[in-house]
């Protein structure tokens, strides 16, 4: 008992060690976000902030909100597009049997491997053909590409789990395949839907290659140009810049913490089969 009271311990400092390792920059990006302009320099740097100030989140408010505003409607767009087009896909695919269902399985796992930036400049290409450059809707098009492949797997795979009586004893009161996908199927797929949602928009939150590549210099550019403008600008003041990636962090963080539960069992569903 004591050996496996010592080995449980042991394993538990570990994981306390390795957890406070992978969060220490997390932490410092805190401090950092808090520490006055005099202090920056200071050798040894403080590991508190013991003359903090909130002048950084000051200049988040003044200068920050807009590209935020960009990033939150370019998240809800790409979310509410993926999900329109994967959950009745996936849904196709676990339970209507079309032919070539699994061709097409096999193509959605061959997109997942292709470089963003190779796609980024065929969504170049053609957009600048459609003059959709430096626009919100393109962008969320192009996010969506992203998104959708995984999306459609996670839906099949959550679909596949629906036991087939249920939608026959629809189908024998009458409904066809759109309302029993309306009616029956989505309502039960609820964590598949939150975990498609905030894997989509996680991705458009924090993408870089398709928005310096299609919307960089336009009138509205997310949270993830307005860092790298704000840092390129001004390289001094490292509080408003780690104030700024603290509060684009924050609704990301939150979201997946309130949605966690709905994730994991989202994530393996069809994992286990009967």
């Amino acid at each position: 008992m004591n050996s496996s009271r010592r080995r449980t311990r042991l394993k538990t400092m570990i994981g306390v060690l390795l957890t406070a390792i992978m969060l220490f920059p997390v932490y410092w990006m805190v401090n950092v976000s808090l520490t006055r302009d005099q202090d920056m320099r200071k050798s040894p740097p403080d590991l508190l902030p013991l003359h903090g100030t909130l002048a950084g989140y000051r200049t988040v408010l003044d200068e920050q909100l807009p590209y935020l505003g960009t990033s939150l409607v370019i998240g809800l767009g790409t979310v509410v597009l993926t999900v329109a087009l994967s959950a009745p896909a996936g849904f196709a695919l676990a339970k209507l049997r079309p032919r070539g269902g699994s061709v097409l399985n096999f193509v959605l796992l061959a997109a997942q491997m292709i470089p963003g930036i190779i796609m980024a400049m065929g969504f170049y290409a053609i957009y600048l053909q459609l003059g959709l450059l430096q626009s919100v809707p393109g962008l969320i098009v192009a996010d969506s590409t992203l998104a959708v492949p995984f999306a459609v797997l996670i839906f099949t795979a959550f679909m596949s789990g629906i036991p087939g009586e249920l939608l026959q004893a629809a189908t024998t009161d009458g409904a066809g395949p759109l309302r029993t996908f309306w009616s029956i199927v989505l309502p039960i797929s609820r964590n598949a839907v939150v975990t498609v949602s905030l894997f989509a928009f996680l991705w458009s939150w924090s993408d870089f290659v398709f928005a310096s590549t299609l919307v960089n210099g336009g009138a509205h550019e997310p949270i993830t140009l307005g860092i790298y403008h704000y840092i390129g600008n001004n390289n001094q003041q490292w509080n408003a810049i780690m104030a700024t990636a603290v509060v684009a962090s924050l609704p990301a963080a939150v979201i997946l913490v309130l949605a966690q539960r709905y994730v994991a069992a989202g994530v393996t569903a069809g994992a286990v089969k009967d």
